[in-house]
């Protein structure tokens, strides 16, 4: 199994049309072959003075996958295209964490 973290930032005022395109693919890729879990997930508003928060336009897809060949094929979906194709030109940043278990 491994991990994937998402870190999204999309241009200012831009999250939410984000997560909307985001929320639409989501019964798609957990469906996919391999997924066990997938989700966005955004600031905790009370989360105290523990948290560093991400800010108002960065949210956090998180994943888990059966294999990194599951997750590749992920990448090459329909779906998955579609969705990037809807949402390239309002994010500003996208970083990809691919773990395995310690």
């Amino acid at each position: 199994m491994i991990h994937v973290v998402a870190i999204i930032t999309t241009k200012p005022g831009r999250r939410a049309e984000v997560l909307n395109h985001f929320r639409a693919i989501v019964p798609a890729v957990r469906a996919e072959t391999g997924c066990i879990e997938y989700g966005a997930t955004i600031d905790e508003p009370n989360g105290g003075g523990i948290q560093t928060r991400l800010g108002p336009e960065t949210f956090v897809v998180i994943q888990k996958w059966e294999s990194i060949e599951t997750f590749k094929a992920h990448g090459s979906a329909p779906h998955s295209l579609a969705y990037d194709a809807k949402v390239r030109d309002v994010i500003t940043g996208r970083d990809i964490h691919v773990l395995s278990p310690a």
